[in-house]
């Protein structure tokens, strides 16, 4: 059975809007993460630190502070994210996504984040926050550009059938 024109056409993916999803899941699943490794001490940052020269410290240990910080997160990840696509559409695989969410992690807790008054210096943090949030970005960025990549490239090529069927077939 002959397939017509109209069935073999591939949609394309608008790759902004699909960023702003990632971003937006990004930011919402490891926000969620933050708030339980803070809530079992794993880290001595709130999960709003990103805020923390807006907002006093006290509000930001309420409930009301943890959901501004969570929603922050969530607008930061979809800001991320459209960098991320802007710079690195193209990239395939995990690394690049690892790489990019350290280069965030030290970007912020290296000079932005000192700077500005979100946190101590590093040598003033202890390890465990400094390994838990170094994890964290890490991860957030592995799900972004593992993302990003899965999508905006031609991963079909390296799956282990032919595109037509998806039966495997005998050697």
């Amino acid at each position: 059975m002959a397939k017509s024109k109209a069935d073999k056409t591939v949609k394309q993916t608008n790759r902004w809007t699909f960023a702003m999803n990632i971003g937006f899941f990004a930011g919402l699943f490891w926000g969620a993460v933050k708030i339980i490794e803070h809530y079992f001490h794993f880290t001595s940052l709130v999960p709003g630190f990103l805020v923390e020269p807006f907002f006093k410290r006290s509000f930001l240990l309420t409930w009301e502070g943890y959901l501004v910080g969570w929603a922050f997160f969530i607008l930061f990840s979809m800001a991320a994210t459209l960098l991320y696509t802007a710079l690195f559409a193209k990239a395939v695989g995990p690394w690049v996504g690892v790489g990019f969410g350290m280069g965030v992690w030290a970007l912020i807790f290296l000079l932005i984040g000192p700077v500005t008054g979100m946190m101590n210096w590093i040598a003033y943090l202890d390890w465990n926050t400094i390994l838990t949030e170094a994890c964290l970005f890490m991860l957030w960025g592995l799900f972004i550009g593992y993302s990003i990549a899965f999508e905006l490239n031609d991963e079909s090529v390296r799956e282990p059938f032919p595109q037509e069927t998806n039966k495997p077939q005998p050697e």
